[in-house]
């Protein structure tokens, strides 16, 4: 399906709830991860560098060399999961190209996810790309055939996207992840700054409604919003009909999108102010 000229992807999440996302562009996911890259290697050299300062250039050759393989292979493993995990499915390099990981079943992004999803990229990318720069890396006395079949392995797993609609590389055909592109946070900030209809007026919800919901909740209701007023009024009705029910609601309802917009804008500024209490709630299920 194709969307503005973007090709699009609906996911159901648990609730229900349809959800419509634009695919990342080939281009975008290959531009983040050579910004992801470049920082990987910046802060290998950042290491190295630290090395030949302590123990001196001649001295510390030997180690610099052991220290750099070994900090490159921690910083490359560790990177992108540490990142995608607390920065829900982002890097600096997605987040520069606008692009973000999220469950492909519609479901909260879990750790499981994330670390699967990159834990693969070593046999996609730095496996093969080793082997092609040095066949001898991967074992002593490897032929030469070794760097070919590693560059015909990289072109394939590198192309994969390509050939799919979704744009999944195998990572995310194994953890079952999608790759979108990130909403317009601008938007959502004037959701909640424009003035609310007369509908909504004198809705106020208790802190024991708002903490029925958690994060994952209020981007479901994001991307709800983010479609417009007239934007798939059977959906609204339906999660607006849930939210009534999940928090108690029994005052008179107003029309069901200025109804979720004025939860939404009190449940977003619950979790904000819950942030700066040092608490976090990522999901309804999560009651810490």
């Amino acid at each position: 399906m194709t969307h503005g000229g973007a090709r699009t992807r609906e996911v159901v999440t648990p609730d229900g709830v349809p959800l419509r996302f634009a695919i990342a562009l080939a281009g975008d996911r290959a531009g983040a991860f050579l910004l992801d890259y470049l920082l990987v290697h910046a802060a290998v050299l950042v290491a190295v560098l630290a090395i030949f300062l302590l123990v001196g250039w001649a001295a510390g050759a030997d180690l610099a060399l052991a220290t750099a393989l070994l900090a490159f292979f921690l910083v490359r493993t560790f990177y992108f999961t540490f990142f995608e995990l607390t920065w829900q499915g982002q890097t600096p390099g997605k987040r520069k190209l606008g692009i973000r990981v999220i469950d492909a079943r519609g479901g909260p992004l879990t750790a499981e996810a994330i670390i699967t999803r990159n834990l693969t990229r070593e046999v996609e990318v730095f496996l093969p790309m080793t082997a092609l720069a040095g066949p001898d890396l991967v074992y002593p006395g490897a032929p030469a055939g070794v760097a070919i079949a590693a560059l015909g392995w990289m072109l394939l797993f590198g192309l994969l996207p390509l050939f799919n609609r979704d744009r999944l590389r195998v990572g995310d055909l194994v953890a079952g992840t999608i790759v979108v592109r990130a909403p317009d946070a601008r938007l959502l900030d004037d959701l909640v700054a424009a003035p609310a209809s007369p509908a909504a007026e004198g809705l106020a919800f208790t802190r024991e409604q708002l903490d029925v919901y958690g994060e994952y909740e209020l981007h479901v209701l994001e991307g709800l919003l983010r479609d417009g007023p007239a934007a798939r009024p059977d959906a609204m009705a339906a999660v607006a009909a849930q939210i009534r029910e999940k928090i108690g609601w029994e005052a008179p309802a107003p029309d069901d999108r200025a109804f979720l917009r004025a939860y939404y804008a009190a449940l977003r500024g619950r979790l904000e102010r819950r942030l700066l209490l040092g608490r976090r709630r990522a999901h309804k299920l999560d009651r810490s």
